[in-house]
């Protein structure tokens, strides 16, 4: 018995024409940019936040409240990053311990 696949058109490549297209980076290099861009927002909210104090310390912004939350989103951005990395570092040794 033969079993012929369906060319009709229908599957995968239609559903996700993302996936025919040949992709030049690896998963490392994707990696990689995750997690370049990831700092690199973690810091534009830190020196916006770093900037609201400034300007609180300086008689610019009057209002504390607006201050703080500044203050607390860079924090918790950057509890965010802490986690994600320890997370992909955790992966990364659980990946060497296993054998081959």
């Amino acid at each position: 018995m033969i079993i012929n696949g369906i060319s009709s058109g229908i599957g995968m490549s239609k559903a996700f024409p993302e996936m025919t297209k040949a992709s030049s980076s690896s998963t490392a290099e994707g990696a990689g940019k995750f997690f370049s861009e990831l700092v690199s927002k973690v810091n534009d909210i830190q020196v916006q936040s770093d900037k609201a104090i400034q300007g609180l310390a300086s008689g610019e912004n009057k209002n504390l409240h607006e201050v703080m939350i500044a203050v607390e989103k860079s924090s918790l951005s950057f509890q965010f990053m802490s986690s994600v990395r320890n997370k992909a570092i955790e992966a990364y040794q659980e990946v060497m311990r296993m054998q081959v």
